[in-house]
C-alpha cells in the first residue's frame, strides 16, 4: 500500500490511485480527485451519484455497479455517462473514496 497527498493529507491509496481506506474520505478529498478525472467542478448531480455510492456501500460491502446505481438509485444510465465521462462507474468509484469496482478491468 503506498499514500498520496491529497487535499493536503497523506491518503493510503492502492497503485491506480484509489482510497484503500474509505473513512479517509472527505468532500475536499472528492473534488481534488474530480479534478484529476477532468471534472472541474462536482455539482448536484455528481453529488447524489457520490452519495449514493458511499450509502450503498456501507451497507453492502460492495461498490454498487451501473445497474444497481439505475435501479435502487434512480440514477439515470445516460445521465450517469454524461457526469462520469470515460468510466463513470470507475470514475465515480473513485471520486466517492471507494476502490476499483470489480467489473472494471
Amino acid at each position: 500500500m503506498s499514500s498520496k497527498e491529497i487535499a493536503g493529507r497523506q491518503i493510503n491509496v492502492d497503485n491506480e490511485g484509489f482510497l484503500t481506506d474509505p473513512e479517509q474520505w472527505d468532500k475536499e478529498i472528492a473534488n481534488q480527485l474530480a479534478a484529476e478525472e477532468g471534472i472541474p467542478e462536482l455539482k448536484e448531480d455528481h453529488w447524489k451519484v457520490i452519495e449514493f455510492m458511499r450509502k450503498d456501500y456501507k451497507e453492502n460491502a460492495q461498490i454498487p455497479t451501473i445497474r444497481r446505481m439505475k435501479k435502487v438509485g434512480g440514477i439515470d444510465t445516460k445521465m450517469l455517462y454524461e457526469l462520469f465521462p470515460k468510466g463513470p462507474a470507475k470514475k465515480a468509484a473513485r471520486i466517492s473514496g471507494l476502490s476499483k469496482p470489480q467489473g472494471c478491468v
